[in-house]
C-alpha cells in the first residue's frame, strides 16, 4: 500500500491539485484552510480524496469561530485571512471542519500510527517544540510506532526511542527556505520526504485579489515565493529523507 501524507495546505489549491503522486490512501494532518485564496476548493478535494483527516488549529478557528492560537508574529495575518476564509466557506464547509477529529490512531497491520496536527497532548494548538525531552514524553505517552505531526511547515524525521516522529512539511505554505510543496510517502515499510514545484505565480495572483490589507497580501506572497517568513528564525532542521 502506498500512502501519501500531507499537511498545512492552507487554502492553496494550486499546490494541492498539482500533487504529482498516485496513492492508495491520502492522509491529511490538518490546516486545510486559512492564509490561502481557495479554501473551499481545498475542502472539496479533501472530502473526495482523503482517507484520514485530522483538525488543525486553523480548521478549528474557522469551524468554531475561535482563536487560531498563532504566535504574535503571524497573528495579524491569521486574523485578516480568517475573516476572508469565513466569508467564502459555506455552512457545510464549516460543519465539516468542526467534524474533524483532533487525532486518529490508524493501524497498518501491526504498525500503530498516530495522526495529529501539533502534539498528542494538545493536538491542534501547541507550538511545535524542539526539545528532545519534550518529545520523549509525548512518544512514551502515545506508544505509537509512527507519530505523524504537522504545524511546523518544515519536513523532518527522527527516532525518539522506538517511535518514528515525522512531519511531512507544508504542502501549501512551506517554510523550509524553498518555494516547493512538501509531502511524505509511506510505502512498503519505508518513509520518505518529497517535494515539487507548482505555479506559485498563479497562486500569488489569487492572493493579490484577496480583499485583505495590501501589506498582508504582500507578505503572504513573499512567503509563497521564498518558503520563509521574513525575520523568522529557529526553524526545525530540514531533513530530506528517512527510512525506517
Amino acid at each position: 500500500m502506498k500512502i501519501v501524507i500531507i499537511s498545512d495546505i492552507h487554502g492553496n489549491f494550486d499546490a494541492l491539485s498539482h500533487l504529482p503522486e498516485d496513492y492508495d490512501e491520502l492522509w491529511v494532518l490538518g490546516d486545510l484552510v486559512n492564509y490561502g485564496p481557495q479554501p473551499a476548493e481545498v475542502i472539496s478535494f479533501i472530502r473526495k480524496k482523503a482517507t484520514h483527516v485530522v483538525r488543525g488549529n486553523h480548521d478549528h478557528s474557522i469551524g468554531f469561530g475561535d482563536d487560531s492560537h498563532c504566535p504574535p508574529r503571524l497573528r495579524e495575518m491569521a486574523e485578516a485571512t480568517r475573516r476572508y476564509t469565513e466569508s467564502v466557506l459555506s455552512d457545510e464547509d464549516k460543519s465539516y471542519l468542526r467534524s474533524l477529529p483532533l487525532y486518529l490512531d490508524v493501524w497498518l497491520g501491526k504498525t500503530h500510527c498516530r495522526l495529529c496536527h501539533a502534539v498528542p497532548s494538545d493536538p491542534p494548538f501547541a507550538q511545535f517544540p524542539s526539545q528532545p525531552k519534550y518529545w520523549e514524553e509525548e512518544c512514551r505517552r502515545v506508544r505509537a510506532d509512527i507519530l505523524l505531526v504537522g504545524r511546523a511547515h518544515v519536513p523532518f524525521g527522527r527516532w525518539v526511542g522506538k517511535t518514528l516522529l515525522a512531519n511531512p512539511g507544508s504542502l501549501g505554505q512551506p517554510k523550509s527556505g524553498e518555494a516547493a510543496a512538501s509531502y511524505a510517502v509511506l510505502k512498503d515499510g519505508k518513509f520518505g520526504f518529497r517535494s515539487f514545484h507548482y505555479p506559485v505565480n498563479v497562486t500569488a495572483e489569487k492572493v493579490r485579489a484577496m480583499p485583505i490589507a495590501a501589506p498582508i497580501r504582500s507578505e503572504l506572497i513573499a512567503i509563497l515565493r521564498t518558503g520563509s517568513v521574513p525575520q523568522e528564525s529557529n526553524q526545525p532542521v530540514f531533513v530530506r529523507a528517512l527510512a525506517y
